[in-house]
């Protein structure tokens, strides 16, 4: 046989034995394999076992049996900047919600359900993925792995109170003790990105209204009707002194934060920064050469434990914190006796409610916003049939068409661009490796938002090119039907979102349809995407007038297509019949019309159809004069087509009753949770 001929029997018996899909990636998709010999891993992995092995010799002089790695920053932030994505480092997942855990043998990662086929991509086979996210599983599998008992390490500066607690008491029955240790992450990141060197930047006062001394008035009326009497506030978060002085940094990706934390006392200010980074301007902005009760002491950054417990030694001191920001390291320096606590601060609360000024600005970045999200779904209505467009395209696309708008200051977010089965991971977003074609064949997701000197905007449209199937239309109806919901209700001032959630799930529940995130976040002025402590959820506190809210309910078929309608809307007093006082309703200020070819008309009840309508009418009423003024006359043209007004169907009348239900529901929730 000739030497061409044994290539040729070489290949084909590779082609024939057991490892044939490791020589052709493409047979297993995106995601790693370990079951075979050798594993298939895809080039989005991270090659992780030198990192393994410098953390387990890191390990071994400090005795303890396990090293937990939260997805956290001394700030408990949920997005973090790329000095504190340790998961990230030692496992090459890059989610924002995840818990590793390192012991002398195996390297465990668990994170919740919009992650899973996200960390099958980027982690090698020396992880083990756990579809868990609770304490109380990660503390079950270290109890089983160390039945005898032994020290758990942990860095107090990246875990909660409640965090600690809740380890502490899950493991305490296994003699597992959870032991406060330096952070050992850090001592084997030999390249960790250092702390950016741009310095902080102050918002003008012409824009945000209430200067910062007002604000800190505020804060210590505050303080001062509190009835444990503290004498100073602990702020930990890193938008609370953010908000509180003015101030916007650049620390963290998307966010305008920098790293801070803030001592405020009845006649002392004290603001822990890398004073290095702060300009002669800023500290004149500040009155940081003054000791008087509206002049910031600053101080640096890294000596804000001891500070702290420097404070607390003083007689007749009580600190205040908000337990969900404080990270441990600094809780466990105050003394019981002399510690006040409630689960967020009143800058988190005060900042919640927002002011004349600060509704009518934020409004004003989701008019603007919108402008672009409006080119986007006008350009790809052409452009996606020519076959030339990409997930990463329409994602420049859109951010580009933001860069453009006034006071734009980048996005608020890692766009999430997704079609067919891409868009069925809820947090998505495309790489090199990932991107996808799009095509008239198949649904696409853009979920994007931007930064503006004025506010921060949040937007998700899903839409299709072609021909929808019947079971895509209806999902894409439904959840429609739930954020209609959610948007048209009318409610009690101090209800809780959690109260209202289930009016968003609703339609989906009743085809057995649901989805696995949450129903809305708080969001701000030049802030986070996602900002606490508004929202739907159990933690989230009640509603009151001026909060803004996201609501997106969403659809998602493994493998297939996923589907998310997200709008921002502000709480505002709602007109009932009986002149109530105290009721609210929302008011959505996300200014983008929805695919119409994806809209059964027939699903809807008179209502939501007279909602959507009215919608419509507020579009065309707030983004005409906005197009023309930037002289966008096609893209008003097709703003104008796609809300044109829907007409009631016969079959309208049968969803009614259903929704009709669901309210009652509600009304018996809230009656009881005041009662």
């Amino acid at each position: 046989m000739s030497s061409h001929g044994w290539l040729l029997a070489c290949v084909l018996a590779a082609l024939a034995g057991k490892h044939f899909a490791s020589f052709h990636p493409r047979l297993w998709g995106t995601e790693r394999n370990c079951s075979i010999n050798p594993p298939y891993l895809p080039v989005t992995v991270v090659h992780t076992k030198r990192r393994l092995q410098d953390l387990r010799e890191a390990m071994t002089p400090e005795n303890i049996a396990a090293y937990i790695i939260p997805a956290a920053d001394a700030h408990l932030s949920e997005y973090t900047a790329p000095r504190d994505a340790r998961i990230a480092f030692m496992t090459g997942f890059t989610g924002s919600a995840g818990t590793a855990v390192v012991t002398a043998t195996k390297a465990v990662l668990w994170t919740d359900s919009r992650y899973w086929v996200q960390a099958e991509r980027q982690m090698d086979c020396n992880w083990k993925l756990e579809r868990d996210l609770s304490i109380g599983r990660i503390s079950d599998w270290l109890l089983t792995e160390f039945p005898g008992g032994g020290r758990i390490g942990f860095d107090p500066f990246v875990f909660s109170l409640k965090t600690q607690e809740y380890y502490n008491a899950n493991l305490a029955p296994g003699k597992l003790v959870l032991t406060s240790i330096p952070n050992l992450v850090d001592t084997i990141w030999g390249d960790r990105p250092p702390v950016p060197p741009h310095n902080l930047t102050r918002l003008p006062d012409q824009i945000i209204g209430r200067i910062w001394q007002t604000k800190v008035e505020e804060i210590r009326m505050e303080m001062m009707v509190n009835p444990y009497k503290p004498t100073a506030l602990l702020l930990s978060a890193l938008d609370e002194t953010a908000w509180l002085f003015n101030l916007r940094g650049n620390d963290i990706p998307h966010n305008p934060f920098f790293y801070s934390y803030t001592l405020l006392t009845m006649n002392e200010i004290w603001l822990f920064v890398h004073i290095e980074r702060v300009s002669e301007d800023l500290k004149a902005y500040l009155n940081s050469s003054c000791m008087e009760s509206l002049c910031v002491q600053l101080r640096n950054y890294d000596a804000v434990r001891r500070d702290l417990q420097r404070y607390v030694e003083k007689p007749g001191v009580r600190v205040w914190v908000g337990t969900e920001y404080t990270n441990y390291a600094l809780y466990e320096v105050i003394a019981q006796e002399k510690l006040v606590t409630s689960s967020y601060s009143p800058v988190l609360t005060t900042k919640a409610v927002k002011d004349e000024t600060e509704k009518r600005i934020l409004k004003n970045a989701h008019v603007r916003d919108a402008v672009a999200v409006i080119q986007l779904l006008m350009w790809l209505e052409t452009a996606v049939p020519q076959g030339k467009e990409t997930e990463l395209s329409a994602a420049h696309y859109v951010n580009e068409c933001r860069s453009k708008q006034k006071d734009s200051r980048g996005t608020s977010f890692e766009t999430i661009s997704a079609s067919g089965p891409n868009a069925a991971l809820a947090h998505y977003s495309p790489t090199n490796e990932t991107n996808r074609k799009l095509t008239v064949d198949e649904m696409f997701l853009i979920d994007s938002g931007g930064q503006y000197l004025d506010g921060t905007t949040d937007i998700t449209r899903t839409v299709h090119w072609g021909t929808p199937t019947a079971m895509q239309r209806e999902a894409f109806t439904r959840v429609l039907m739930g954020n209609i919901e959610i948007s048209r209700t009318v409610f009690p001032t101090g209800t809780k979102g959690s109260n209202m959630e289930m009016l968003a799930r609703r339609a989906l529940w009743e085809v057995g349809l649901n989805y696995g995130h949450g129903t809305g976040h708080g969001i701000g002025n030049y802030f986070g995407v996602h900002e606490w402590p508004v929202g739907f959820g159990s933690n989230n506190i009640p509603f009151k007038e001026g909060m803004f809210t996201s609501i997106e309910p969403g659809y998602y078929k493994d493998d297939d297509f996923g589907i998310r309608i997200e709008d921002i809307a502000v709480t505002v007093p709602a007109h009932t019949k009986y002149n109530g006082q105290n009721y609210l309703t929302f008011d959505t200020v996300s200014l983008v019309p929805y695919d119409r070819k994806l809209i059964d008309t027939s699903l809807l009840s008179a209502e939501q159809i007279q909602w959507l309508n009215r919608y419509y009418s507020t579009i065309r009423e707030r983004m005409g004069p906005e197009l023309d003024s930037q002289g966008l006359q096609r893209e008003k043209e097709w703003m104008l087509h796609n809300t044109e007004s829907f007409q009631t169907t016969a079959g309208s009348s049968g969803v009614l009753s259903s929704f009709t239900l669901s309210l009652a529901m509600l009304t018996v929730a809230l009656l009881q949770e005041l009662i």
